[in-house]
């Protein structure tokens, strides 16, 4: 008795994690190292490609409740993810390299999880599958689930570059958290003053942009978590001084007030070698991007490790394909997890992998499906794929606005998101002992 699970990013490898820990055997199957996506470059498991945070830490936030959700459940990710955390103020923000490999040799050194490295084709009709292929599934995999299901959305992702820690200017950049949170060493910030800015989004706004790929220009979506800078920067001057350049809540130590506008950098691992440009997901062109981001003064000899690119991405009609615990309504059989359900976000992805591989087990035991309560962040994300009443279906991220509302209103912003945990927490606890 076995089930297939294809892809092992961090759906694939938390599905194949909660099956193999429930007593069944894994088939998982990953095309690295012998195929990749223009995203990879690794040949781990889980490759944090966009960004290595994983949003806000404290169980009051709508993902740090989510974070805390996993654990309760067992979730291999997060137990991986705390050990390899690095500085990132009130987010969890992983060394990326040190997760891929702590999620990688845990998965490869499970005695019941066989990993075949090969590109999968098919969609199998004779086992219990979870599909969990993601965002830039194979072309012809992408062409066998478009048939099933009679069509398939397309939007385009981005990633932000990252530089080198000793190209850094210190002298034009100053270390510190917005509001002194985390840690005065958790943000490298480089702040910009009216004139360097304005100018700087003039050089932005006409830049030269890298062709993207016929395939992707069929349906030229970007979803708005990822938008690309130079997008963003087009809807108006100030867009990015209230945005990922928004100088609130910091205070420039040269000159004792808040700056025009700063660009963050998150370190990328531990030895604080390596970081990104938080917010900076582009298109522009590898030696525009060197030019450009370089009017920043505390880049201007920026060493880029990683140039931002844009990629495909591909997510299903989920509300009308499956159900609430990630099977295919006419195929209970097959589970999918992950980006292509809807799911936004990294740990997001990898909750829907947690829920689809406890209901593969169950399915293959013909036990009836765990459905998570919506009252959970998990439970309400659950929902929402299988759901959502919305005319246009676009992925979700862990947010409170899904969540039902509380029965007492509370006016308090920080009180009224203790509650929402505090009752998540209560509904999970309820029914643990029947997962």
């Amino acid at each position: 008795m076995y089930i297939n699970v294809f892809g092992a990013g961090l759906a694939g490898c938390e599905a194949a994690w909660q099956i193999a820990e429930r007593g069944i055997n894994v088939r998982l199957y990953e095309m690295k190292p012998h195929k990749k996506t223009p995203a990879h470059k690794s040949d781990n498991f889980c490759e944090l490609v966009c960004s290595n945070s994983l949003k806000a830490a404290r169980i009051e936030s709508a993902a740090g409740l989510l974070k805390h959700e996993m654990r309760m459940l067992g979730s291999l990710l997060m137990s991986v993810a705390d050990r390899c955390t690095v500085p990132a103020g009130g987010a969890l923000a992983v060394d990326r390299d040190m997760f891929s490999k702590g999620v990688t040799e845990k998965i490869k050194n499970h005695p019941l999880i066989r990993v075949t490295e090969c590109e999968v084709t098919e969609l199998p009709a004779d086992a219990v599958t979870v599909v969990a292929t993601g965002p830039l599934t194979s072309d012809t995999l992408a062409e066998k689930i478009n048939k099933l299901f009679g069509g398939e959305l397309h939007f385009f992702d981005a990633a932000a570059p990252v530089i080198t820690a000793e190209s850094i200017d210190m002298d034009n950049a100053f270390t510190a958290s917005r509001y002194d949170r985390g840690g005065d060493d958790a943000y490298i910030n480089c702040p910009m003053n009216k004139e360097q800015y304005e100018l700087f989004h003039a050089a932005l706004v006409t830049a030269e942009r890298a062709p993207r790929h016929d395939v992707d220009v069929m349906n030229p979506k970007v979803y708005e978590g990822c938008m690309p800078v130079e997008i963003l920067a087009q809807r108006g001057l100030d867009t990015l001084r209230f945005g990922p350049m928004k100088p609130v809540g910091l205070r420039d130590p040269r000159t004792g007030h808040r700056p025009w506008a700063v660009l963050q950098l998150r370190t990328e691992n531990s030895e604080k070698s390596m970081y990104n440009l938080v917010g900076f997901q582009t298109n522009l062109k590898f030696p525009e991007q060197k030019r450009v981001f370089g009017m920043i003064p505390a880049l201007k000899n920026a060493e880029y490790v990683r140039y931002g690119v844009m990629h495909r991405n591909t997510f299903l009609d989920s509300p009308r394909i499956l159900n609430a615990d990630f099977s295919v309504r006419e195929n209970p059989d097959m589970f999918f997890a992950g980006q292509m359900t809807g799911v936004e976000g990294y740990m997001e992805s990898a909750a829907s992998g947690l829920v689809a591989g406890i209901n593969a087990v169950r399915r293959i035991e013909k036990r009836e499906s765990v459905i998570l309560p919506r009252e959970t962040m998990i439970g309400a994300l659950s929902d929402y794929i299988a759901n959502s009443q919305a005319k246009d279906f676009q992925p979700m991220g862990a947010n409170t606005g899904i969540l039902p509302p509380l029965e007492k209103h509370i006016r308090d912003k920080k009180e009224r998101a203790g509650e929402y945990a505090k009752r998540s927490i209560e509904c999970l606890n309820s029914i643990l002992k029947n997962i």
